[in-house]
């Protein structure tokens, strides 16, 4: 019996330097995952035989990133009943906000998931993902509840301070 996983897909090679800190999350709870380039514009045939094909493949969750026209999510999200949360990678014209507005507009009917720009959207993505298996898996809850505890234990109550200001008086 094949696991269920997670996909993660980008439009091109770039992408993978945002989306790999998705990746390491997964890694990190232990979710089995996959990894693939699917262009919606240089690679349409891929594209559709990927999103159709995608709940044969146990793909449980596809986390997509993408910049500039950023279609890759809607596209995916267009051919396939498995949940998309898409991440607009940061582009150099307007710094992924043109990313961010393409995969946040979607038409009704055509659900997309969208998360921040960049770094903090590949995360939560990841995080996502993960909290939707954890519905189904106590392990997987287990270890969120813990990884959010310590998230929070991490927080100090005071700030660290590094400087101290003299007052002179006068």
């Amino acid at each position: 019996m094949k696991k269920d996983k997670v996909s993660i897909i980008m439009g091109s090679q770039s992408d993978w330097k945002t989306l790999q800190l998705a990746e390491n999350i997964l890694n990190d709870f232990k979710i089995s995952n996959e990894v693939k380039i699917i262009s919606a514009h240089r690679t349409p045939e891929r594209l559709y035989r990927y999103a159709k094909n995608a709940h044969k493949n146990n793909i449980k969750v596809i986390i997509a990133g993408a910049g500039g026209a950023a279609h890759l999510p809607g596209m995916v999200a267009s051919l396939t009943k498995i949940p998309v949360l898409g991440v607009p990678i940061e582009s150099k014209l307007m710094n992924g906000l043109d990313s961010l507005l393409s995969i946040v507009q979607m038409p009704y009917g055509i659900p997309t998931a969208t998360f921040a720009i960049g770094e903090a959207g590949a995360k939560n993505a990841a995080l996502f993902a993960i909290s939707l298996f954890a519905n189904n898996d106590k392990n997987i809850s287990i270890k969120l509840s813990k990884w959010r505890e310590d998230l929070t234990k991490a927080v100090s109550v005071i700030p660290e301070r590094k400087w101290k200001i003299m007052l002179l008086k006068i």
